[in-house]
């Protein structure tokens, strides 16, 4: 009897646990059957959805529940606390598994390259959602100290960033933020809250609904410039032909026709407004200039000439995420990407290389929402099966399942497991019992592992 497809995954968040529910669903996985080993740098997995997605989004952390059930299956294990290429590389995947898939996704932040950038004050939007998000590897604390804060960028990201900085800590209290943050967020002195955008409201990468959610809190005031809702027949098309683009300029739209109200905390969205530079002294930012752009026709945009210097002394940047380079695999600096041909990893020579494959960020960079990357799967899976098909996979001298964890064990790798996950999530839950809160997030690495049993 022929044994099971062995195949290792790298990075536990949704663009990988939609690969293996492919394979799962997939007629290998019938006959001969298919083994699924997760390999994730943190103690936990789901990834982006626990350190990339705001605390006050539960509705889409509530994806994390169909993503459970996935990882429940009986024929996929998870090790966790597991780096790759520190505790394995891809030599050592490909001694066990017949294939490998890399699904490791994005968490740095895009560099943007603008005179200031480097200044005290000036952050990367990646690194302020992996502290409010309680990722292990960040600092603990924040400076909040900025009264009057510039994010740049009008994508969901920024929105997230900007939205969290609006608001109070006492209206973050009942998420899943740790104690660390909610101290962090009460001394928090932003009372102005400034998103810049360089095209104009039809470009805006915001989801309608995550726009409309910016008005629900009690404390944040929308403010949008009357003179910054402006088309061109670029923009009409687009419009048109997107029905999500629409219902933002609509809800942009309503919001600068309205009269300002008196809720404590400004938020202003601001468009055709280009950053050129963060202004400093004494090393720190003590301000934003913008160059006011208009529209060509085609719904892209051209400088004006005409600049402004914007009063703030805190700026974060949200011009996208990008990925970590992975060793031992080709690399395409300008995207960020691992370069592919359906998921089939493609070397400089142009050949695939053999036995290894990409899906999500890692493949087509940080665009999309969380869904999007499900496609993505489907194809990369659908290809790996053709070659296994074919025969093209390579053979792994150990693929018994046991000798991972030896392997592991050998190297003194601490790592948790499924069942470990169980632990850690009943941990948090039982933290936030006594306030009323579904869960509060473990921090520490080594108290996750702990809790997790590691």
């Amino acid at each position: 009897m022929r044994r099971p497809l062995r195949v290792a995954i790298v990075g536990a968040g949704p663009a990988g646990i939609y690969a293996a529910d492919a394979l799962l669903k997939s007629e290998a996985a019938a006959e001969p059957g298919v083994s699924i080993d997760f390999f994730e740098r943190m103690p936990a997995p789901f990834g982006l959805i626990r350190y990339g997605v705001a605390p006050d989004h539960p509705r889409i952390k509530g994806i994390v529940t169909a993503l459970h059930q996935v990882l429940d299956k009986p024929q996929i294990r998870f090790f966790g606390n597991v780096d790759y290429p520190r505790d394995i590389d891809l030599d050592d995947l490909r001694s066990f598994y017949d294939t490998v898939v890399f699904s490791t996704g994005a968490t740095a932040d895009r560099a943007l390259d603008i005179p200031g950038i480097d200044l005290d004050g000036s952050y990367g939007a990646a690194d302020f959602v992996s502290w409010y998000d309680g990722h292990p590897d960040v600092p603990r604390t924040w400076p909040l100290e900025a009264e009057k804060v510039a994010v740049l960028g009008v994508g969901n990201v920024a929105l997230d960033v900007a939205r969290v900085l609006a608001k109070t800590a006492d209206e973050l209290l009942p998420t899943e933020i740790p104690a660390n943050v909610y101290e962090g967020l009460k001394a928090n002195k932003a009372l102005e809250v400034h998103v810049f955008g360089r095209r104009g409201p039809a470009q805006a990468k915001f989801s309608p609904m995550e726009l409309r959610e910016l008005d629900h809190s009690p404390n944040i005031e929308v403010i949008v410039n009357p003179e910054d809702i402006d088309y061109d027949e670029g923009s009409i098309a687009t419009r048109r032909g997107n029905k999500q683009a629409d219902m933002v300029a609509k809800t942009l739209e309503n919001w600068a026709i309205r009269d300002t109200g008196d809720r404590p905390h400004k938020l202003f969205l601001h468009f055709f407004e280009s950053p050129t530079e963060i202004l400093g002294e004494d090393g720190r930012v003590v301000g934003l200039r913008t160059e006011r752009t208009q529209l060509d026709g085609t719904g892209n945009v051209k400088g004006t000439g005409t600049y402004t210097d914007w009063d703030v002394t805190g700026v974060y940047r949200a011009v996208g995420y990008l990925s970590d380079e992975l060793p031992k695999l080709p690399w395409d600096i300008a995207t960020g990407t691992v370069p592919d041909e359906g998921g089939r990893v493609v070397q400089e020579n142009g050949e695939h290389l053999p036995s290894t494959y990409v899906t999500g960020w890692i493949r087509r960079g940080p665009v999309g929402l969380i869904g999007h990357t499900k496609g993505d799967a489907n194809e990369t899976v659908a290809n790996l099966l053709a070659d296994h098909a074919a025969d093209r996979l390579h053979t792994p001298e150990s693929p018994a399942p046991e000798a991972v964890g030896a392997f592991l064990a050998e190297r003194s790798v601490r790592y948790t497991t499924w069942e470990g996950w169980y632990r850690l999530d009943a941990a948090e839950k039982a933290l936030g019992e006594p306030q009323g809160r579904a869960r509060v997030k473990i921090v520490e690495r080594e108290n996750m592992l702990d809790a997790s049993g590691a």
